[in-house]
C-alpha cells in the first residue's frame, strides 16, 4: 500500500515538472483582454485586433508632441527590435497608440518614426479616434491612465511596454522607459511564441 502512495507522489511530481516545462517557463503576470479596436496606422492603413491575433505584440502609449518620456520609449523600441533581431526572433508586432489622436494624423505619427532607426515593417503607429476613446480603451485593456495636463499641452500616459499574447491578451508589464529588462522581454517574446506552436 505505502508503495503504490509513493508511485502516486513520484507521478504527480513528474507530471508537475513536465508541465512547468512544456510551458518554455513562461509565467503570466496580468489576464486583460484587449477590447476590440480597428484603427488607423502611420501609412494609412486599417489595424485591428482581429488582424493581429495569433501573433505575440507589445503595445505602449504616445504621442508626437511629447517632450518628456516618448522619445526615450520610441528608442527603447528601437533597441528592443535590434536584440529580437540579435536573438532571431521575427514573428512579433509592436504597436504604438497615440494618446494625443487630434495631433497626431497617420502623417504626423510617419514622420515621427522616421526619425528612428525602426523596423516599421513589424511596428504600427496608431491613430483615428477621440481621446475619450483612447483614454477608455487604455484603462480596460491595459489599466493604463491617460489625461490631458490641464496646465499645459501634454497628455498623461503611463510609461510601460504591454506584452500581448496570441489571443489578445495582455500578460506582462515592464518599465518602458528607463532600465528596462530587455533581455526578459525578448525571453518572454520567444517562450510565448514557442507555445503558441505547440
Amino acid at each position: 500500500m505505502f508503495k503504490k502512495y509513493k508511485l502516486l507522489a513520484f507521478l504527480i511530481v513528474s507530471a508537475v515538472i513536465l508541465a512547468a516545462c512544456g510551458n518554455g517557463g513562461f509565467k503570466a503576470d496580468h489576464n486583460w483582454k484587449v477590447q476590440d479596436f480597428s484603427y488607423t496606422n502611420q501609412n494609412n492603413e486599417t489595424v485591428s485586433l482581429e488582424d493581429l491575433k495569433g501573433e505575440v505584440w507589445i503595445a505602449d502609449f504616445i504621442f508626437t508632441n511629447c517632450n518628456t518620456v516618448c522619445p526615450p520609449m520610441t528608442y527603447n523600441l528601437t533597441l528592443l527590435q535590434e536584440k529580437l533581431k540579435e536573438e532571431g526572433i521575427e514573428d512579433y508586432r509592436i504597436v504604438s497608440f497615440s494618446v494625443d489622436p487630434e495631433v497626431d494624423t497617420p502623417e504626423t505619427l510617419s514622420e515621427f518614426i522616421s526619425k528612428y532607426d525602426a523596423d516599421t515593417s513589424k511596428w504600427d503607429l496608431l491613430t483615428g479616434y477621440s481621446q475619450d476613446h483612447i483614454s477608455q480603451f487604455a484603462e480596460k485593456s491595459f489599466k493604463s491612465l491617460v489625461a490631458n495636463d490641464p496646465n499645459n499641452d501634454q497628455v498623461v500616459h503611463q510609461t510601460s511596454f504591454y506584452l500581448v499574447n496570441q489571443e489578445g491578451v495582455t500578460v506582462k508589464s515592464y518599465g518602458g522607459y528607463e532600465e528596462v529588462p530587455f533581455d526578459q522581454i525578448a525571453m518572454d517574446i520567444e517562450a510565448l511564441i514557442k507555445e503558441g506552436q505547440e
